[in-house]
């Protein structure tokens, strides 16, 4: 048995993410923003017609999971092995105050080379290796011809996505970050898995309720 697509989804926005602040595995729900992109994006995964729905345990992927079950009535199974890569002590700053007492590894994130965040935190490598576990679990877990949403976040998708398809490690960095409640689609061909769909997303009309109000408007 083995699924024939995968829709690996990213959460809703978050206040952090507004903000550029690093997350990582810190507990952080959707934002005001968040909260209506979640249901617009599952209204349009609904159109997947998916048959099983995955999510990382934290709170903003539960929430964003939460909106697919209210219009397809899936049930969530929970698989800590989504979540977001874990930055550690780096959590709840910037890259610009981590930059103050490690220039050095903000230098090396931003010109793209796989750096450990903090000494308790991972790198990209660990990240991949989980992620792809877990996308090889869960897809041949689901009977031939399923359709599987997995719910996530933005770096350990990438990462994932990336592993799981066999690309280098040196050229992991060809995937850009997805955005808020956008998606990215793996199909099952003969020949093995393909990415047919990347940064897919429907919610450019939804307007941020916290942004000030256009004076022209």
């Amino acid at each position: 048995m083995t699924a024939s697509r995968m829709i690996i989804w990213r959460h809703g926005r978050t206040e952090w993410n507004a903000t550029g602040v690093m997350q990582g595995q810190v507990d952080i729900p959707l934002d005001d923003l968040g909260l209506l992109q979640a249901p617009a994006a599952a209204k349009l995964l609904a159109g997947y017609r998916p048959s099983a729905l995955y999510a990382s345990d934290l709170a903003r992927t539960r929430q964003t999971a939460e909106a697919l079950v209210e219009v397809t009535g899936l049930e969530i199974t929970f698989d800590a092995r989504l979540r977001e890569i874990h930055v550690g002590s780096w959590g709840g700053l910037s890259h610009d105050q981590v930059a103050e007492f490690d220039p050095e590894a903000v230098a090396k994130i931003k010109a793209g080379e796989d750096v450990r965040r903090s000494e308790t935190g991972e790198d990209h490598r660990e990240v991949a290796e989980r992620v792809v576990e877990a996308y090889t679990e869960i897809s041949e877990s689901e009977p031939d011809g399923a359709v599987v949403v997995l719910a996530m976040h933005g770096l350990a998708a990438r990462l994932g996505i990336a592993s799981f398809l066999g690309v280098p490690e040196q050229h992991w960095n060809i995937f850009t970050g997805m955005d808020n409640c956008a998606w990215a689609i793996l199909d099952r061909k003969a020949l093995g898995w393909r990415l047919t769909g990347y940064n897919l997303t429907g919610l450019t009309d939804i307007p941020d309720p916290v942004a000030p109000l256009d004076p022209k408007s």
